[in-house]
């Protein structure tokens, strides 16, 4: 894709044509740092690094803004491009700042474009060119600056052209961030409507209307499923996070459950299984319902329950274990130290007998579930909108570059 106007052929070049490369010692303006308590400390935690990188992570924590001056730092000066060793460009600034030695020396580089107006440019350029192809042998990708000057590549002959490549590109990645921070105030609002209904600190309905919540026992509105499959399905049901209970083919691309099903428990839909293993996300695991399918077979390892829809509406009962509210009574079965590989030591009985409180009101039920079903849906409607921009960036940079 061109714009209208240029359509003179593009450059072969090496990057060392448009920009130098630099890394540890090598660094520009290298010098023992006093007075740098002006220039912007650029730490670990600014960067969008691989979560699976353990000693930059670490490194977040190496040095803080108050004892930088105590360091050796070399700072850069603006109209650099800041790199992580292990392949992704992830800053360019057009501001002084300031690194530590550690994260130099171990896992930083920097390009600077010659000419300085195409320091966007060149960043676009680096998200373009698959750096993997660059790197040394070893565990990780790893570059040096020779690697990274020697790359070829092609390269818009007119500034102007790239100015306007530039445009495009950085409106949609404003587009982008301001979708991303739509998305984190809704999860924020979320959290903090769910906290708020749960621990009964806002009420839906009128206070005339309002009725006393009283404890129950999970077993007064559900009942265990312990129905075998017996190849009634053979959709092999997984839980996750964002999808909630999902085929494993779709969602681990194959099966990992045992080939023969027969002895699985079958879920129908509206129905209920409890995981036991623990995450970040769910540190009491994770209790979904089955929406996606009419029915599918679960790990009997799972606990599944169906709920009675006289006693608790089944809506509210799935945004109810959405919420936190529920880990209390969980945590209260748990034995110290009940934590092996993961999976939680929740024994069955105890389990249907934890308490929860909870509206007797089916209405007031109904109205929450109602409501928070509209936050959900808010957010999701985002997260399409933002899937949509991503795929429009997508499309722009293998259209718009060589």
């Amino acid at each position: 894709m061109r714009f209208p106007g240029f359509d003179e052929p593009w450059k072969a070049i090496h990057l060392s044509d448009v920009g130098e490369a630099s890394s540890g010692f090598g660094f520009p303006d290298a010098y023992q740092g006093e007075e740098t308590s002006e220039i912007p400390f650029y730490k670990v935690s600014d960067m969008n690094l691989p979560k699976n990188i353990k000693v930059m992570q670490q490194a977040n924590n190496y040095v803080s803004q108050s004892t930088v001056k105590k360091l050796r730092v070399r700072p850069f000066f603006e109209d650099a491009i800041v790199f992580a060793k292990v392949g992704a460009a992830i800053s360019h600034e057009r501001k002084r700042i300031a690194l530590s030695p550690f994260l130099i020396d171990n896992n930083m580089m920097a390009f600077t474009p010659k000419q300085k107006e195409d320091l966007e440019f060149i960043y676009h350029l680096f998200q373009k060119i698959k750096l993997s192809k660059y790197s040394q042998v070893g565990a990780l990708p790893s570059y040096n600056a020779s690697d990274i000057l020697d790359i070829r590549t092609f390269y818009p002959t007119s500034g102007n052209e790239r100015k306007k490549i530039v445009t495009i590109l950085s409106l949609v990645d404003n587009r982008i961030e301001k979708q991303s921070e739509i998305i984190n105030n809704l999860k924020k609002y979320k959290r903090g409507v769910f906290e708020a209904i749960f621990s009964r600190k806002l009420r839906l309905v009128s206070k005339e209307e309002q009725r006393d919540w009283k404890i129950f026992k999970l077993s007064d509105f559900a009942s265990r499923i312990i129905r075998k499959n017996n190849g009634t399905t053979d959709i092999p049901l997984t839980i996750s996070a964002q999808y909630g209970l999902i085929d494993q083919r779709d969602f681990f691309s194959k099966v990992v459950a045992s080939a023969d099903m027969s002895g699985y428990y079958l879920l129908r839909k509206g129905e209920y299984a409890y995981n036991r293993s623990t995450s970040n996300d769910y540190p009491f695991g994770s209790i979904k319902r089955l929406e996606l399918y009419d029915k599918g077979a679960v790990s009997t390892l799972y606990l599944c329950f169906s709920v009675n829809e006289n006693v608790m509406v089944n809506d509210f009962v799935k945004w109810y274990f959405e919420s936190s509210q529920w880990y209390r009574s969980i945590n209260e079965i748990c034995a110290e130290g009940a934590r092996n590989h993961g999976l939680l030591n929740v024994p069955t009985d105890g389990f249907f007998n934890t308490t929860h409180i909870l509206p007797t009101d089916t209405k007031e039920q109904t109205v929450i579930a109602t409501f928070l079903s509209l936050i959900q849906e808010k957010l999701e409607i985002s997260q399409k909108g933002l899937n949509k921009l991503t795929e429009l960036r997508n499309g722009l940079m293998q259209q718009l570059f060589i």
